[in-house]
């Protein structure tokens, strides 16, 4: 009978002290930093959320002049330029005088033609200097208006089938890396570039400020479908291999600490990634500086120190809390208050084992008046 209830006791009993004893998964992947090591790696989080996941096609190209939005100079008799105006880079209205031209026509003085500008635009380009020989046909000063500007995108062929007018884009420009243009497909181009294998999408874009130029490149994110309440995350966020994907999430307690995260995913486009598994939302996971954080080790503050200043009370080096006996072993037989607690340890133990054997004795009991209730009983039936 006592073999019987020490082996129903006892591993309850093992595992309540396994639990208790085992180091944490959690703060075995804890990265815990000291605040100069987080301003040094740059790190910046950002809250997981459902969001709207957007497929998209991706695309190279460059900013163009909008069809009907270019004008070139030039004058209808021969001579010489006698006198220019127009400089690079400055804007003019229509009619403006930009060159005189003096005509190679019989006179004293020979008669000087004024030419102005065709269109309101800013100049783009001047091809005549004061004295150079003029011919008709010669092109002089070139006019662009920049006011709305096409963003050209060679789309590889494959996928240009699924894109129609409307649908839209974000568009990052070189020289602009801060700003994110976005635009509605405008048309598509009738011919396809056999060589390169691309068709071409054609994007109209305001450009008040005149800061987009012709010539620019750019990068082109067309929106070819949407689904709604994703859990994403920027692509920077995830590190690892193809096989183990991880993120790091800040911790809800502990200050300047980071948790190495497994996640599963799902698709991505070229600003986000899908979450399967792994977060919740409202996480904070780290986005700039992530990849440095991964080399980090345990980073440069101790865990149990971490622990101890969160927690007010002392911690082992793998983050689990000490028992008392831990306490008073760490600080040379006497505990957290500066006093020996040896012998409450030992009073508890003893409590511990008295009251075991007092549920031991009534089980004992019962189970005497259990046999001698069934041995009465026999004898009354016979």
């Amino acid at each position: 009978m006592k073999q019987s209830l020490v082996c129903v006791f006892l591993p309850p009993m093992i595992a309540v002290l396994s639990a208790a004893t085992a180091p944490s998964d959690q703060m075995a992947r804890t990265v815990v930093l000291d605040e100069i090591a987080v301003k040094n790696l740059g790190l910046e989080t950002v809250e997981a959320g459902e969001t709207t996941f957007a497929h998209t096609v991706l695309a190279l190209g460059q900013i163009e002049v909008l069809p009907g939005k270019k004008a070139v100079l030039s004058s209808r008799v021969a001579g010489r330029a006698q006198t220019v105006i127009a400089l690079p880079d400055m804007m003019c209205a229509e009619g403006d005088e930009l060159v005189w031209v003096e005509s190679r026509q019989a006179g004293d003085p020979p008669p000087v033609v004024r030419l102005d500008a065709p269109m309101g635009g800013i100049i783009a380009k001047v091809n005549v200097a004061p004295g150079q020989p003029v011919e008709p046909g010669d092109s002089l000063v070139e006019i662009y208006d920049l006011e709305t500007v096409e963003a050209a995108a060679a789309v590889p062929a494959h996928l240009a089938g699924g894109l129609r007018k409307g649908m839209k884009a974000q568009i990052r420009v070189t020289g602009v890396p801060d700003v994110v243009f976005e635009a509605e497909l405008n048309h598509l181009g009738v011919d396809a570039d056999v060589v390169a294998g691309t068709v071409e999408a054609a994007f109209h874009v305001p450009n008040p400020e005149g800061t987009l130029r012709p010539g620019l490149r750019a990068e082109f994110s067309i929106i070819v479908s949407e689904r709604e309440g994703v859990m994403s995350i920027p692509r920077d966020s995830v590190q690892g291999d193809t096989v183990n994907r991880f993120v790091f999430i800040k911790d809800y307690e502990l200050p300047h600490a980071f948790v190495k995260t497994p996640v599963v995913l799902g698709e991505q486009n070229d600003q986000v990634v899908e979450v399967l598994e792994g977060l919740l939302p409202g996480d904070e996971v780290v986005t700039r500086g992530a990849y440095a954080l991964g080399f980090a080790g345990k980073g440069s503050v101790s865990l149990r120190e971490a622990l101890d200043a969160a927690h007010g009370h002392p911690h082992n080096e793998d983050g689990s809390e000490m028992t008392r006996e831990e306490i008073a072993s760490r600080s040379g037989g006497a505990g957290a208050d500066g006093h020996s607690h040896e012998h409450e340890a030992h009073s508890g133990g003893v409590l511990f084992w008295q009251i075991a054997c007092a549920v031991l004795a009534v089980l004992l009991v019962l189970s005497s008046v259990r046999r001698r209730a069934s041995v009465a009983s026999q004898e009354v039936i016979s």
